[in-house]
């Protein structure tokens, strides 16, 4: 069974209790390497009244020491982002830096609905907003772009992950939470959406949903997600999935490659969670960021090459149509 290795200095991020923004919880990090500076973006909470979450920055050059921002630097400016950003993914399309982040139609103790919106960045300091991305009514999170070269694509459209927690139902063919695959002609209009990967296995049996942006390997598109069981324990598992159609999936992994063990994992704002975000590779080496019990970001890695051969193995030989 693969496992990812925590980092020994877990958690790598923790809460800031002298600063009023990110004094009670810093979780669900995105990452983008650009060959020198490992970037994250952070999701940080203040207060619990009302729970209104802000993005953070902090940067590193050894993938486990971030220094980080005095201030956040994605914060409610716009209508639409009034109750709060959340759970940040970075990837880069087209040689431009691109955030999808969850924004709320109200206070998250209200229960309310949520949509995915996203924002440009040259400096990670100042960000052109794109506005929401998601369709009306969809419960749409956990969208996370193909990062795309315009001179060496494998595809001509712009494509992105995304679990609407909506469509569910015999006209779906899933009757749980599932990610979907979407083409469009630009990286804010997508019009083309299929069914990628359901729900198969008592880990993931509640929901799942994309955790990385997929990321360009020899072998196909890594694509770390997160899996809820019925008891609410949140795990993370991974798929491979074909370069030139990424529709085809080469393999899935049957059990959880990182579970809640560590007490950081186990016990925080909300227990049992282990909650993928960010990843790069180092050294040949996949470094995977995660949230932590919705309190603090953490580490693990593992070597690239064991993982691919592992996906590409007769154990996680996809069995089932989608």
């Amino acid at each position: 069974m693969l496992q990812l290795k925590r980092s020994k200095n877990n958690p790598i991020l923790i809460p800031d209790p002298s600063s009023w923004w990110e004094k009670k919880a810093v979780f669900n990090c995105g990452i983008l390497y650009d060959g020198k500076v490992i970037h994250m973006l952070y999701r940080a909470i203040g207060e619990y009244e009302n729970y209104v979450s802000r993005i953070g920055y902090a940067s590193s050059s050894d993938g486990f020491t971030f220094t980080r921002n005095n201030e956040s630097v994605l914060y409610p400016e716009l209508d639409y982002e009034k109750f709060g950003i959340e759970d940040p993914r970075l990837i880069t399309v087209d040689n431009k830096n691109y955030v999808t982040y969850v924004v709320l139609s109200d206070y998250v103790k209200n229960n309310p609905s949520v949509s995915t919106a996203l924002a440009k960045t040259e400096d990670f300091s100042h960000y052109e907003r794109l506005g929401i991305v998601t369709l009306p009514g969809s419960q749409d999170k956990d969208v996370v772009l193909f990062p795309r070269n315009v001179a060496e694509s494998e595809f001509q459209r712009y494509m992105l992950l995304h679990r609407p927690s909506a469509w569910v139902g015999p006209q779906y063919n899933t009757e749980k939470p599932s990610i979907w695959i979407a083409e469009g002609d630009s990286v804010t209009n997508y019009d083309k959406h299929s069914l990628l990967i359901k729900p198969e296995e008592t880990w993931e049996a509640l929901k799942i949903g994309a955790g990385v942006p997929p990321i360009k390997t020899e072998k196909g598109w890594l694509v770390i997600y997160h899996g809820v069981n019925e008891e609410h324990v949140y795990s993370a598992g991974a798929i491979l999935l074909d370069i030139k159609e990424p529709t085809k999936i080469l393999g899935r992994t049957r059990t959880p490659i990182l579970s809640p063990e560590e007490q950081y994992e186990l016990k925080g704002d909300v227990n049992n969670v282990v909650f993928p975000t960010g990843a790069c590779i180092l050294d040949n080496r996949l470094f995977v960021y995660y949230g932590a019990a919705d309190k603090v970001c953490c580490l693990a890695t593992i070597e690239l090459k064991e993982i691919l051969d592992y996906l590409l193995s007769d154990i996680c030989s996809v069995k089932t149509e989608r």
